[in-house]
């Protein structure tokens, strides 16, 4: 169960974590989860590229090691990247030390500022543990493109009806969602610069 806007509630229970930007900057954050993906990075940075934008690519590390080209394409090409741990755990199904092993592994690969859990889901103690290291980077706009029972167009829809200034959109340039994505994502990019928003990297 999710909602495509996280509700203001949530945000002040977990307010140690990163859910918005600034409301005052007219300024978007697209976030992409669980690549770098040949036949789908690559293409979602074609399109970034051609709407003269910038994005965030939370990175598995077990799809850096498979596609280390593209993490160094990402970093050249200007975009951040954030840890998404080795290999996708959830936290709330992992022990703590197990789940920290994970993040520092996939941060020797990374190095970056930047942490997304899996899922959303991280415990109070995990959180606390990374936070000394990182800055846990959640959302506040959650289009459902991993959902198999939600279209292209809906996704685009819940970008429209959703997206404000400071707004942290999840979308994934993984192989599951890889197609949905850019079925949508032209016509999103067309429709958050004809709003005027800046897309910038976290």
């Amino acid at each position: 169960m999710y909602t495509s806007k996280t509700p203001e509630i949530l945000k002040a229970l977990a307010s140690d974590l990163t859910w918005n930007k600034s409301r005052e900057e007219k300024c978007v954050y697209l976030t992409f989860d669980d690549g770098p993906t040949t036949g789908v990075t690559d293409k979602i940075l074609e399109l970034l590229h051609l709407h003269h934008a910038k994005a965030t690519f939370f990175c598995v590390g077990e799809m850096v090691e498979r596609n280390p080209e593209l993490l160094q394409r990402l970093k050249t090409e200007g975009h951040s990247t954030g840890n998404h741990s080795h290999q996708h755990e959830s936290g709330w199904k992992t022990e703590n030390a197990a789940y920290f092993r994970s993040y520092l592994t996939c941060q020797k690969l990374i190095g970056s500022p930047l942490f997304r859990p899996p899922y959303g889901r991280i415990s109070k103690s995990q959180a606390k543990l990374i936070k000394k290291r990182s800055e846990i980077i959640m959302w506040d706009v959650l289009p459902g493109d991993f959902d198999e029972k939600v279209t292209a167009d809906t996704c685009l829809k819940r970008i429209k009806s959703n997206t404000q200034n400071g707004s942290i959109v999840v979308l994934h340039d993984s192989l599951k969602c890889g197609d949905k994505v850019l079925d949508f994502l032209p016509a999103a990019l067309d429709w958050l610069t004809n709003e005027g928003y800046e897309l910038k990297g976290l």
